[in-house]
């Protein structure tokens, strides 16, 4: 791990065994490879179960009398409608309605809630919607993040927990012994699969590692996440959406409250809508491998937009990508792909290209 590098996850030691080089993301060393095939890794998340250490997001815990207030100024859903237990995937905006992040809210009941959060200034931006208000905010990185995500996932976490993980619906979370571990168990991923993530402190991440492991859960770098989430067409904050989109633009309107109070962006982010100067969409590439990414598409003489995330899929046969086009092109229109040395064709298709009913996630 280099110097630059501020946060460890407890789980380094598993990750190195396993061939990482402990690569940077989000200023902790992240597995973006190991020594297996990532294609097996994706196999093991789409036939059975894989993990993926997802500590590098973010954790922050806040707490106090105004701790829903303080969230709902800083993000786009009306918080008063996610009940203890419940959680929520949102934006959180600038003041200029652009994306500044995206996130998870949970709330934990009691006056508490955590934000699960990427790259973006979501740290900066809910400490100034804290200001005078009464709350404490705590960001931890000894609390890890789990994700055990694949069709098994039920049955494996099930035989070794003291909760019925049945009953809990797609994001819905509830707190729970695991493995003989105390934690927090959420019904979320990033995957396009039935999964779950596991909240629980460093000092025991590492047993429920192992035990997983024994149960036969793959270890997934991040390579396979990327294959997983872009067939699933989920979204990678920095990459397919930036302070320089809104909400409309990149398909993440249904997270924008249209009702409650004030909340910061709120008035630039309506005043957007239907005004979107770009179209995030999902394109299947006449190609054998994966693009690099950065490729320009056009059609006809007309630059018509840029491919921000692609991946090979293996398991459909496809090198997809999710890229940004300008608004009003049709599922099916063919596009140029061109950069250095790489002259093809594109379609778009409609998205998610994978379980487009996502009844796998959600049943």
């Amino acid at each position: 791990m280099t110097e630059a590098l501020s946060r460890t996850s407890a789980l380094a030691s598993r990750h190195t065994a396993l061939g990482s080089g402990l690569e940077d993301w989000n200023g902790m060393g992240t597995a973006w490879t190991y020594n297996s095939d990532p294609n097996d890794e994706h196999d093991a998340v789409r036939e059975r179960a894989g993990m993926f250490d997802m500590s590098p997001l973010k954790k922050v815990l806040v707490r106090g009398p105004e701790a829903q207030a303080v969230l709902d100024h800083l993000t786009t859903r009306d918080l008063t409608k996610v009940g203890p237990g419940k959680a929520a995937y949102l934006c959180v905006l600038t003041d200029d309605g652009g994306i500044a992040d995206d996130a998870i809210v949970s709330n934990n009941g009691g006056n508490e809630w955590m934000i699960v959060h990427g790259s973006g200034d979501t740290m900066a931006l809910l400490e100034a919607s804290a200001a005078g208000r009464d709350v404490q905010i705590d960001f931890t990185d000894e609390l890890h993040d789990l994700s055990v995500q694949g069709p098994a996932s039920l049955e494996i976490l099930s035989a070794h927990t003291d909760i019925d993980l049945a009953e809990l619906a797609y994001f819905e979370h509830a707190p729970a012994v695991l493995f003989g571990h105390s934690c927090r168990i959420s019904r979320t991923g990033y995957s396009g699969e039935r999964g779950y993530e596991i909240f629980a402190d460093g000092t025991v991440i590492t047993d429920i590692w192992d035990k997983l492991v024994q149960e036969g859960v793959m270890p997934c770098s991040f390579t396979a996440l990327d294959k997983v989430r872009i067939e699933a067409g989920l979204l990678f904050y920095g990459y397919d959406m930036t302070e320089d989109n809104t909400p409309w633009e990149v398909g993440l309107g249904f997270t924008v409250s249209s009702t409650k109070a004030d909340y910061r962006g709120k008035a630039a982010a309506q005043a957007a809508k239907g005004k979107e100067k770009i179209d995030n969409v999902c394109l299947d590439i006449d190609h054998p491998d994966m693009v690099a990414g950065g490729e320009t598409l056009s059609l006809g003489d007309q630059t018509v937009g840029v491919i921000n995330s692609p991946c090979y899929s293996h398991r459909m046969g496809k090198s997809l990508a999710l890229a940004h086009v300008v608004p009003g092109l049709a599922v099916g229109t063919m596009l140029a792909v061109s950069s250095d040395g790489l002259n093809t064709q594109a379609t778009i298709a409609a998205s998610p290209i994978y379980d487009p009913t996502k009844l796998r996630t959600h049943e």
